[in-house]
Order: C-alpha cells, then structure tokens, then sequence
C-alpha cells in the first residue's frame, strides 16, 4: 500500500459550474473606482453593483431573475455627491441597503416594491435614499451590518474610526477609533464581538458594547491589503494577506492567542488581494483572488483548513459577492453561489454543486440556515443582550413551502446507514431458529399426519369461523404450475395429553423437491387406535395428492431437462460450424461473411 489515505468529506467533490454568457447580467457599467472592496454584494433577491456614472455617485440594483443583456439606461440608487465604496444587504430584510461613499456619509435604501429595469419611460426615475448618517468626517470605505441585532450597522472611514449605527434613529452612539485606516471588517455570528484589519498590519478583535479591544495581534506583513472573515459560529478567524516577498497567505487565528494555528500558508505569488468568504453551512471558506479568476475553496476542520479543489477561470475578476445560504439551489445540490464581475461589463453566477444523482433531499449537506427573524432588536443589543438568530430548515425551500423556523442551536439528525433488516424473500425465507431433522420415512410422516389431525378430532361437527382455514386445505389446495409445490416444515413436541401446535407451512423453490415434508423434531408415538377416526382417510387424501403433485412436478423437470441437454447439443454444434467455416473461408466473399454472421447471431440467440 501506497500509505496515503483520503480524508472522508460531504464537500470533497465540490465543483464550481460557471454560466454561459447569454443567462448572465450584460450591459453594466461597474465603478473603476481604485479603492479596495468587493464591488458587488448579493442576496437571495437582488444583486448590488457600484456604478460608474457622473455626477455623483450611483449603485445599480438588478433583480437575479432579470439576466441577459440589461437596457441601456436603467433606474440608479442616487443621492451620494461621490463614487460609491462599498454597499450591504440587511440579512433580514430583502430589500434594505446600505451604501458608503467617498462622500463620507452612510445612506440607508429601500428598494421599492415589484422593482424592474424594464420600464417604458424614456428616463426611468431613479431611487432615493430612504435615510442619511452622517457623522464622519472623511471617505467612509465599508459597511456591513450585525447579523444577529436587527438594524445595528458598523461603517468604517478614512478619519480613522469605527462608528456603529442604529438604522432606525439614525443615531451612533458607539464610535471605535484606530490608529490607521481600516482596510475590513467582520462580525462574530452573535454579533457582539468584531474583527480589523488596518494599515499598520495589526488584527485587532474588539468588544463593541465595551469599546475596547480584547485582542491584538501582529497579522500579516506584506504591505499590501490584508482582509479578515470570522468563520461563523467557530471561535476562528481567517485572515488572507501578503509576506515580505508578496506571496499571498491565508491564515487562521484562535482569538486569545497571539500566533496563527499553524502559521502562516502561502497561496501563490500573484500580486491581487485575496478575497475570503465563509459559509457556516458547509463550513467552508472560499477565497477569490482579486484580479486573477481563480477561487480556491478550503473545508474547516478540526482546526485546519483542509484544501477541497480550486475554481480556475481565464475571465479575471476585480470584484464577487457569495449569496447566503438560504438563496442557493437546493434542487440542484447547490451549496454556494457567487457573482464575479468579468471585464467591468458583466457578471457571470458561478454554481458550486456536490455532484449527486438524488431526486431528495439531501439533509446531510444541507443544514438548516441563517432565517430572516433576528435574535434581538437595536435597543436590546445596545443594552447588553445578544444571541443567535434563529434558523430554518433547508428541507422547507426544497419543497417549496414557507420557511419552517428551528431553534439556533437545532442539529439535524445525522444520516446513519443502518443494517438492511432481514426480510422474507423467495430464496430466504428460512424461519430463525429451525433445526432440520433426518428424512423421515413414510410411515412415521404417516402417523404424525394422524396426530396432527387428532386435534381437531373434537371440533370436528362444529363450523369453522370466519377467516379460519384448516391447514390441510392449504395444502391440498392445487398449485399452478409456476408455483413452488408445498413443502410442510412441522415443530412438534413428543405428543402428550397437553397441546399441540399447529404445523407451520412454508414454500420452498422447485428446486428443493427431495424431501417434501420434513420435520425438525422426532415423529410422536403413533395414537391409539381408537383415535384412527375417519380423519385418518383425509390424511392418506392429501398425501395421495401431494405425491401426484411431486410425480408431476418430476416430470414437468425430466423434461426441461431434457429440452436444455438437446439445445446444448445444438449450440455445440452450431458454434463447431462457425468456427469451421472461419477457419475455411477466411476473408471471402459478402454472401460467406452474411452467412457466418447469421450463424453467429443464432448462436447468441440459442445461448440466450
């Protein structure tokens, strides 16, 4: 043996299925905007995407079932006096959008109801903004919102500060501040603690409520952009970045401890910034290189981040935003879906499917999901609580129901093979526990007939109930031809003054015909003679019958066998001629060819 052994994983097969160009988002003209974010954020409903336009700042919204190539002027998001930076999507409100701009002001949208590019105007009436947050004082680079508090949404600017807002007051009453610029951000799963990454190289993870920072580490030393994700409901951070040789790494951090599990683990040397993505659901990180199409894709376990495979793509991508959980394709075994920008022109969906032939679902790799309900509202978070939003069950999407809630911490059953239970087939259906005894001969099968047949011997004038049948009309009953003869199989006891059990019948294939009745017992003493009872008369019946059927049967296989001895002869025989005609003719004429061709087919028919 070679030693090397596979790592057994639900997501070890996982391939990413890029879209062809005609069920795409054509037609869009993407910020090329230098700063550094994503570009384009996802939900199960629509796809934001920053805008080049002029005259101030402007994002685009595209509803996902509307691809294809895109009008030329479609309704934009305006109102921001700069280039939009960053936007994000309420986890629990489909259609609540945040946007950051290099205005220095956080704008809160709603999209309105029954929203389409498609219009008749000749200028379709563009959106505002559904509220303003000021309070920065320079360009504000990424927003993100809590995904546990309802409407808590952290916004990070170049005046060096953290700021976390109330949606519905428009109110920040927690402001963190850096010593550089922040280059990303990340929440926990239960939204109470915060993860940085800033220009001076330092992880910082921070209790928000507490204004402090509980941990801060050295991160990567590259100079370039470093990013950082919080993997979910594990206590871990990922972080992505660069070495001193500009070689790209990914790390994970346990916070509490100063170095990363591990180290460091160099990628590749390409010179574009690493993109993380974490999806609780598989446990998976996704990693999308920045100006390159590759998207690496690595399964968290056991404190490590076991590589699965690697999307490869010649189409770079400058920005990609992952759909949540709750918006992939259950039907097709989807487990992740991501939009890449190609070209600043549009942008191609890209599928990640575990590769199964199942037409149900599949609970093993389809936990339940983040829902829609948060677990506090602002005030509460402001004032201490915290907790982790309830789920649901992917089982409800698959058939198309309404979302049915679980608990946070439910786990679904886990799918055990269970040993195939024994079932009573044709060939084995042998009942537990049953010993064969030595053929018996005919006069002891004879006389324990006679003392079966003495337990009805008293019930013999009374009429039998309805659904009771006596056990030799079974068996004298006549059997078809396909069928198996009756073979009795009897457990009896030595015959006593007590009980008798009732013969058991079971059927055996045609092939077991030697021993008809056999018993898994010694035969009880004949019965006195008094006993021998005109019951007696129907037992030599049924016998006389059972061994016309046995005679029959004999038959009916003396001859088959004889019709099989007969065909072999003649498959020998034709096979004997092909070969002798091959072996003659040789390469010869068409008609000798057919001819041996149509021995050939008669061959395989007779030994069909």
């Amino acid at each position: 043996m070679s030693g090397r052994f596979v790592r057994a994983s639900k997501y070890r097969h996982v391939f990413g299925k890029p879209t062809r160009k005609e069920f795409c988002y054509d037609n869009l003209r993407i910020s090329h905007n230098a700063w550094d974010t994503n570009l384009i954020k996802a939900n199960p409903e629509y796809l934001a995407v920053n805008w080049e336009s002029s005259g101030g700042g402007a994002f685009a919204v595209i509803p996902l079932n509307e691809r294809g190539k895109l009008p030329d002027q479609i309704p934009l998001f305006r109102g921001h006096t700069a280039a939009v930076l960053d936007t994000d999507w309420n986890p629990f409100n489909d259609r609540l959008i945040a946007s950051a701009s290099d205005d220095g002001k956080v704008f809160v949208w709603q999209v309105p109801e029954n929203f389409t590019l498609y219009t008749d105007a000749e200028e379709p009436a563009d959106v505002s903004p559904l509220s303003k947050l000021s309070g920065h004082t320079r360009k504000v680079g990424h927003v993100l919102f809590n995904p546990a508090a309802e409407n808590i949404l952290a916004s990070s600017s170049g005046d060096l500060t953290v700021k976390f807002w109330d949606v519905e007051t428009g109110q920040a009453p927690i402001t963190l501040k850096h010593p550089d610029i922040v280059q990303s951000l990340s929440w926990s799963a239960n939204g109470t603690m915060l993860v940085t990454t800033s220009r001076d190289k330092k992880l910082r993870v921070w209790d928000v409520r507490q204004q402090s920072v509980v941990h801060e580490y050295q991160g990567h030393e590259g100079a370039k952009n470093s990013r950082a994700v919080w993997l979910g409901e594990h206590n871990r951070i990922a972080t992505t970045g660069f070495s001193k040789m500009s070689d790209r790494q990914v790390a994970l951090w346990e916070p509490g401890r100063k170095d990363p599990i591990g180290g460091f683990t160099s990628l590749d040397s390409i010179s574009g910034v690493c993109m993380p993505f974490w999806d609780d659901g598989s446990n998976c990180l996704y990693l999308a290189g920045k100006g390159d199409g590759n998207i690496r894709y690595f399964e968290y376990e056991n404190d490590k981040l076991e590589f699965l495979a690697e999307y490869k793509s010649g189409d770079p991508q400058r920005g990609i935003a992952f759909v949540p959980r709750r918006g992939v394709n259950v039907q097709e075994n989807e487990i992740m879906r991501a939009y890449k920008t190609v070209n600043d022109q549009y942008i191609e969906p890209i599928s990640f499917t575990v590769p199964r032939r199942a037409e149900t679902f599949q609970s093993d790799i389809y936990p339940p999901a983040t829902g829609l309900k948060p677990a506090v509202s602002a005030q509460e978070w402001f004032d201490g609580k915290d907790g982790i939003p309830a789920k649901i069950d992917m089982e409800s999407i698959y058939e198309g129901t309404a979302p049915r809630e679980v608990p946070a911490d439910y786990k679904p059953p886990t799918a055990v093979s269970s040993p195939i239970q024994p079932s009573v087939s044709k060939m084995e259906s042998t009942p537990p526990s049953i010993t064969r005894a030595p053929t018996s001969t005919v006069a002891d099968q004879k006389a324990s007939m006679s003392a079966i047949a003495n337990k009805f011997q008293d019930n013999e004038d009374a009429e039998p109930s309805e659904g009771e049948s006596s056990p030799f009309e079974e068996v004298s009953r006549p059997a078809a031809r396909a069928a198996a003869p009756v073979s009795v199989r009897t457990s009896l006891p030595p015959a006593s003054a007590g009980k008798t059990p009732s013969p058991t019948t079971y059927q055996t294939p045609v092939q077991k015909l030697a021993s008809p009745v056999r018993t898994t017992a010694a035969a009880p003493a004949p019965a006195p003679a008094a006993a021998a009872s005109p019951s007696a008369a129907s037992v030599e019946a049924s016998l006389s019958q059972i061994t016309q059927l046995l005679e029959q049967q004999t038959r009916i296989i003396g001859a088959q066998s004889d019709k099989i001895q007969a065909q072999s002869q003649i498959i020998s025989h034709l096979a004997t001629e092909v070969e002798t005609l091959k072996k003659r003719v040789g390469p010869g004429p068409q008609d000798q060819s057919e001819r041996i061709r149509q021995l050939e087919l008669e061959l395989e028919a007779a030994r069909s």
